[in-house]
């Protein structure tokens, strides 16, 4: 068999999923429905949101399931009429047993880590953030708990100095495109091993929880290694942030996006902010300064030092913690 004789039910809500969606389907794989979350309201207008997943199945023309419960029974007999072969799921909900087994050759998961390290939500984050210098993507298949079935396929990703979550993401996005249709071929073939996650000390493993804003918060008592790594594995979204007070009070807040750090002495204390008026912004961390090359203050828009200092000529009165 081949992985074009396959029924595929794919399952998935945001972008990452759907370069492995307009993948499969301009390869002629046989999607026989798209399963996203349903619409639901956002922003200050709170207009109706529907995810990059319908979006693009919209597009495609793909037949299109929201439903609100997984376990919904009008959902799971939707879902038998199909007569899926197989389900692919990247990037959406913990689905039950009833769903995932359903499938006759199962259901398989793209997630963005070199299984078992970074089980979780935001593994691309915690990757970069911890200071890893690679990461990568695996398939597995789904069973009851979460990310530890077996796995299918890796493929390994260099997580250069300069990247961030934005490039990561990007390029772990296009490289599971390629891992996807792999596993597909594998699993309609048969020729393929899957590999347990047994006999694993739990102990050794890094986990990828999902992210809060508190989260993001900076401590300026840190090396500046790791908050250069911090700033990277949060940057451009949800951003690395940090209050700022004037004698002990919060004034305002800044997301910083991008920095760098220089070893140095210094008499300053930490969270102490140096300037030149014109171009630097740099921070007092514990081993060095911390240069802000871009960040946005509450209320504004992000603009480059120049621009932000030109209105912010105060910013030395401030400190940060």
């Amino acid at each position: 068999m081949i992985g074009k004789d396959l029924r595929i039910v794919f399952m998935g809500t945001p972008e990452f999923a759907v370069a492995s969606l307009r993948r499969i389907v301009e390869e002629g794989y046989n999607v026989v429905a798209v399963v996203t979350t349903p619409d639901k309201p956002a922003g200050r207008g709170q207009k109706i949101h529907e995810s990059d997943v319908k979006l693009a199945a919209k597009e495609l023309g793909l037949p299109i399931l929201q439903p609100e419960k997984l376990r919904d029974p009008e959902f799971v007999k939707a879902m038998e009429e199909l007569k899926p072969d197989l389900g692919i799921v990247i990037a959406f909900r913990m689905l039950p047993e009833v769903i995932w087994a359903m499938p006759k050759y199962g259901t398989f998961n793209l997630h963005a880590s070199l299984l078992p390290q970074y089980r979780g939500a935001a593994p691309i984050n915690w990757a970069i953030i911890n200071g890893e210098e690679k990461t990568g993507i695996t398939t597995f298949l789904l069973n009851h708990e979460i990310d530890k079935g077996a796995i299918i396929g890796q493929h390994e990703e260099p997580i250069l100095p300069e990247d961030n979550i934005g490039t990561m993401y990007d390029k772990l996005m296009t490289k599971g495109c390629d891992l996807v249709v792999e596993t597909i071929e594998k699993i309609a073939s048969g020729d393929y091993e899957a590999i347990e996650q047994m006999h694993i000390d739990e102990s050794t493993l890094k986990p990828a929880p999902k992210i809060f804003k508190d989260d993001c918060k900076i401590d300026w008592s840190w090396q500046g290694e790791r908050i250069v790594n911090f700033v990277r594995g949060l940057s451009p979204y949800p951003a690395a942030w940090t209050p700022m007070y004037i004698d002990g009070e919060e004034k305002s807040s800044a997301k910083i996006f991008e920095v760098k750090f220089e070893p140095t002495e210094s008499a300053m204390k930490v969270g102490e902010i140096t300037s030149d008026s014109r171009e630097e912004i740099a921070v007092r961390c514990a081993d060095g300064l911390i240069h802000i090359l871009s960040m946005q203050i509450a209320g504004k828009r992000r603009m480059s030092n120049h621009d932000l200092l030109l209105g912010f000529r105060d910013i030395e009165s401030y400190t940060c913690k």
